[in-house]
């Protein structure tokens, strides 16, 4: 079992859960509801994404797999390229 892993995975699910589901998008680094243009959609992609990447580091954690470097550098490229997705496609 590693812990990093674990509290990483957890605080990612947890984020994925507040913006996914209980939309609260005001989480989310200069987010700005006037330029966004389906505010629910991005919620839910950026929350999906988070969540999914928080369930894989958690179970990853729990089954103890070794390094946690090739999962956080993983989870870094995934939030960039939706970082990229949602400026070229869901902002004004």
């Amino acid at each position: 079992m590693t812990v990093d892993m674990i509290v990483i995975g957890l605080i990612f699910f947890v984020l994925g859960y507040l913006i996914g589901v209980k939309k609260m998008t005001f989480l989310l680094a200069g987010f700005n509801e006037q330029r966004v243009l389906d505010k629910d959609r991005l919620g839910l992609l950026v929350g999906g994404a988070l969540g999914v990447l928080g369930a894989i580091m958690l179970i990853a954690g729990l089954l103890g797999a070794a390094p946690a470097q090739p999962f956080i550098v993983g989870s870094v490229i995934v939030m960039l390229l939706l970082v990229v997705y949602v400026n070229a496609k869901m902002v004004e």
